[in-house]
Protein backbone atom coordinates (compact mmCIF):
# COMPACT_ATOMS: atom_id res chain seq x y z
CA UNK A 1 0.00 0.00 0.00
CA UNK A 2 1.10 3.68 -0.87
CA UNK A 3 0.87 5.73 1.64
CA UNK A 4 0.24 9.22 0.57
CA UNK A 5 2.69 11.95 1.69
CA UNK A 6 1.32 14.40 4.14
CA UNK A 7 1.11 17.99 2.15
CA UNK A 8 3.87 20.35 3.81
CA UNK A 9 2.43 23.73 4.68
CA UNK A 10 4.37 27.01 3.28
CA UNK A 11 4.13 29.73 5.21
CA UNK A 12 3.84 33.37 3.97
CA UNK A 13 5.84 36.58 3.90
CA UNK A 14 3.00 38.27 5.79
CA UNK A 15 2.19 35.46 8.35
CA UNK A 16 5.63 35.34 9.46
CA UNK A 17 5.55 39.78 10.14
CA UNK A 18 2.32 39.53 11.63
CA UNK A 19 3.84 36.84 13.81
CA UNK A 20 6.81 39.08 14.87
CA UNK A 21 4.05 41.86 15.65
CA UNK A 22 2.10 39.57 17.63
CA UNK A 23 4.80 38.59 19.60
CA UNK A 24 6.15 42.36 20.30
CA UNK A 25 2.33 43.20 21.50
CA UNK A 26 2.58 40.08 23.77
CA UNK A 27 5.29 41.80 25.45
CA UNK A 28 3.91 45.05 25.38
CA UNK A 29 6.29 46.41 22.84
CA UNK A 30 6.45 47.95 19.31
CA UNK A 31 8.24 45.97 16.92
CA UNK A 32 11.26 48.64 16.96
CA UNK A 33 11.38 47.84 21.19
CA UNK A 34 11.35 43.97 20.37
CA UNK A 35 14.33 44.67 17.93
CA UNK A 36 16.25 46.68 20.98
CA UNK A 37 15.12 44.06 23.22
CA UNK A 38 16.73 42.08 21.35
CA UNK A 39 19.82 43.03 20.78
CA UNK A 40 18.95 43.97 17.02
CA UNK A 41 18.98 47.26 15.00
CA UNK A 42 15.91 49.29 16.39
CA UNK A 43 15.15 49.25 12.62
CA UNK A 44 15.04 45.41 11.87
CA UNK A 45 11.67 44.24 12.41
CA UNK A 46 9.91 47.62 10.80
CA UNK A 47 7.46 47.89 8.28
CA UNK A 48 9.72 49.94 6.02
CA UNK A 49 12.20 46.86 6.01
CA UNK A 50 9.72 44.28 4.87
CA UNK A 51 9.32 45.17 1.02
CA UNK A 52 12.29 46.87 -0.76
CA UNK A 53 11.82 50.10 -2.82
CA UNK A 54 11.58 48.05 -6.01
CA UNK A 55 8.55 45.90 -3.95
CA UNK A 56 11.12 42.66 -3.18
CA UNK A 57 9.53 40.67 -0.22
CA UNK A 58 12.01 40.67 2.65
CA UNK A 59 12.09 37.88 5.23
CA UNK A 60 13.43 38.23 8.72
CA UNK A 61 16.37 35.90 9.67
CA UNK A 62 15.97 32.74 11.28
CA UNK A 63 18.76 34.22 13.60
CA UNK A 64 16.60 37.41 14.49
CA UNK A 65 13.65 35.47 15.31
CA UNK A 66 15.49 33.16 17.54
CA UNK A 67 16.90 36.57 19.50
CA UNK A 68 13.44 38.11 19.53
CA UNK A 69 11.62 34.66 21.12
CA UNK A 70 14.89 34.48 23.36
CA UNK A 71 14.13 38.61 24.52
CA UNK A 72 10.24 37.82 25.04
CA UNK A 73 11.09 34.45 26.93
CA UNK A 74 8.71 32.74 24.42
CA UNK A 75 9.39 28.99 22.42
CA UNK A 76 8.77 28.34 18.55
CA UNK A 77 6.19 26.54 19.45
CA UNK A 78 4.34 29.91 20.71
CA UNK A 79 5.44 31.66 17.43
CA UNK A 80 3.66 29.21 14.99
CA UNK A 81 0.67 29.57 17.46
CA UNK A 82 1.20 33.28 16.66
CA UNK A 83 0.91 32.58 13.24
CA UNK A 84 -2.16 30.22 13.19
CA UNK A 85 -3.87 33.45 15.33
CA UNK A 86 -6.28 35.13 13.66
CA UNK A 87 -7.66 36.85 16.00
CA UNK A 88 -4.10 38.13 16.75
CA UNK A 89 -3.29 40.16 19.95
CA UNK A 90 -5.95 43.43 19.74
CA UNK A 91 -6.64 45.95 18.01
CA UNK A 92 -4.16 48.02 15.62
CA UNK A 93 -3.71 51.47 16.67
CA UNK A 94 -1.43 54.37 15.18
CA UNK A 95 2.47 54.35 16.62
CA UNK A 96 4.69 57.40 16.59
CA UNK A 97 8.02 57.67 18.17
CA UNK A 98 7.36 60.18 21.11
CA UNK A 99 10.45 61.97 20.03
CA UNK A 100 8.67 63.03 16.58
CA UNK A 101 5.27 63.90 18.63
CA UNK A 102 6.63 67.62 18.38
CA UNK A 103 7.08 67.63 14.53
CA UNK A 104 5.01 69.56 12.47
CA UNK A 105 2.40 67.61 11.02
CA UNK A 106 2.49 64.79 13.53
CA UNK A 107 -1.20 65.58 15.09
CA UNK A 108 -4.49 67.22 13.22
CA UNK A 109 -6.44 70.33 14.85
CA UNK A 110 -8.02 68.03 17.32
CA UNK A 111 -5.17 66.24 18.06
CA UNK A 112 -5.35 63.01 16.16
CA UNK A 113 -2.72 60.97 14.49
CA UNK A 114 -1.91 62.78 11.27
CA UNK A 115 1.46 62.53 8.40
CA UNK A 116 3.55 59.80 7.47
CA UNK A 117 5.22 58.96 10.20
CA UNK A 118 3.07 56.55 11.83
CA UNK A 119 3.40 52.85 11.89
CA UNK A 120 0.95 50.73 13.45
CA UNK A 121 0.76 48.53 16.73
CA UNK A 122 -1.52 45.48 17.84
CA UNK A 123 -2.41 46.08 21.56
CA UNK A 124 -5.09 44.89 23.86
CA UNK A 125 -5.85 47.51 25.78
CA UNK A 126 -7.20 49.55 22.63
CA UNK A 127 -11.04 50.37 23.83
CA UNK A 128 -11.82 53.21 22.05
CA UNK A 129 -11.39 54.43 18.19
CA UNK A 130 -9.82 57.17 18.33
CA UNK A 131 -6.62 55.72 20.78
CA UNK A 132 -2.85 56.08 19.51
CA UNK A 133 0.26 55.37 21.23
CA UNK A 134 3.37 56.54 21.52
CA UNK A 135 6.60 54.90 22.03
CA UNK A 136 9.00 56.61 24.55
CA UNK A 137 12.91 56.98 23.51
CA UNK A 138 15.70 57.24 25.55
CA UNK A 139 15.73 57.45 29.69
CA UNK A 140 14.85 60.92 30.38
CA UNK A 141 11.51 59.70 31.62
CA UNK A 142 12.63 56.74 33.57
CA UNK A 143 12.12 55.58 36.29
CA UNK A 144 8.58 56.52 34.79
CA UNK A 145 8.99 55.10 31.51
CA UNK A 146 12.14 53.71 29.95
CA UNK A 147 13.43 53.58 26.56
CA UNK A 148 10.81 51.10 24.39
CA UNK A 149 8.12 51.43 26.20
CA UNK A 150 5.00 52.25 24.95
CA UNK A 151 2.06 54.46 26.19
CA UNK A 152 -1.81 54.53 24.80
CA UNK A 153 -3.55 57.99 24.79
CA UNK A 154 -7.55 58.13 24.60
CA UNK A 155 -8.49 61.77 23.57
CA UNK A 156 -12.07 60.55 24.77
CA UNK A 157 -10.96 59.08 28.58
CA UNK A 158 -11.79 61.68 31.31
CA UNK A 159 -9.17 64.01 32.46
CA UNK A 160 -8.37 64.02 36.27
CA UNK A 161 -5.89 65.52 38.47
CA UNK A 162 -2.96 62.89 39.35
CA UNK A 163 -3.67 61.43 36.20
CA UNK A 164 -0.48 60.87 33.91
CA UNK A 165 -1.50 62.96 30.56
CA UNK A 166 -0.06 64.10 27.03
CA UNK A 167 -0.20 67.95 26.69
CA UNK A 168 0.71 69.61 23.43
CA UNK A 169 0.93 73.58 23.63
CA UNK A 170 -0.14 75.76 20.81
CA UNK A 171 3.11 76.38 20.21
CA UNK A 172 3.43 72.80 19.08
CA UNK A 173 5.98 71.78 22.72
CA UNK A 174 4.58 68.14 23.33
CA UNK A 175 4.82 66.83 27.48
CA UNK A 176 4.35 64.37 29.27
CA UNK A 177 3.64 65.06 32.73
CA UNK A 178 1.00 64.09 35.86
CA UNK A 179 -2.09 66.65 36.07
CA UNK A 180 -1.64 68.22 39.28
CA UNK A 181 -4.25 70.69 39.06
CA UNK A 182 -7.09 72.78 36.29
CA UNK A 183 -8.47 75.51 36.52
CA UNK A 184 -10.67 77.42 33.34
CA UNK A 185 -7.17 79.58 33.20
CA UNK A 186 -4.57 77.40 34.17
CA UNK A 187 -2.73 73.78 34.07
CA UNK A 188 -0.46 72.79 36.99
CA UNK A 189 1.69 70.01 35.38
CA UNK A 190 4.22 68.23 37.07
CA UNK A 191 6.71 66.69 33.76
CA UNK A 192 7.63 63.08 34.29
CA UNK A 193 11.43 64.02 33.21
CA UNK A 194 13.03 64.66 36.33
CA UNK A 195 15.60 67.81 35.35
CA UNK A 196 12.63 69.45 34.89
CA UNK A 197 10.35 71.88 37.40
CA UNK A 198 6.74 71.92 38.21
CA UNK A 199 4.84 74.01 35.19
CA UNK A 200 1.54 76.57 35.43
CA UNK A 201 0.49 76.94 31.79
CA UNK A 202 -2.09 79.59 30.73
CA UNK A 203 -5.42 77.45 29.37
CA UNK A 204 -4.98 79.60 26.36
CA UNK A 205 -1.62 78.08 25.92
CA UNK A 206 -2.76 74.54 25.25
CA UNK A 207 -3.63 73.01 22.20
CA UNK A 208 -4.81 69.73 23.60
CA UNK A 209 -4.25 67.75 26.80
CA UNK A 210 -5.22 63.33 26.70
CA UNK A 211 -5.09 60.98 29.22
CA UNK A 212 -2.48 58.18 29.47
CA UNK A 213 -4.41 55.50 29.56
CA UNK A 214 -2.46 52.51 29.67
CA UNK A 215 1.54 51.34 29.66
CA UNK A 216 3.36 48.34 28.66
CA UNK A 217 5.62 48.05 31.46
Amino acid sequence: MVRQAKAQRILTHDQIWVALDRLAARAGLSPSGLAKRAGLDPTTFNRSKRVTSHGRERWPSTESIAKALAATGASIDTFARLVDDDQGSGRSVPLLDFALAGASGAFDEAGLPSGKDWSEIALPAADDSQTFALEISGDALAPVYRDGDVILVSPDAPVRKGDRVVVKTTAGEVILAMLKRRTAKALDLQPLDASLAERTMATSDVGWIMRIVWASQ
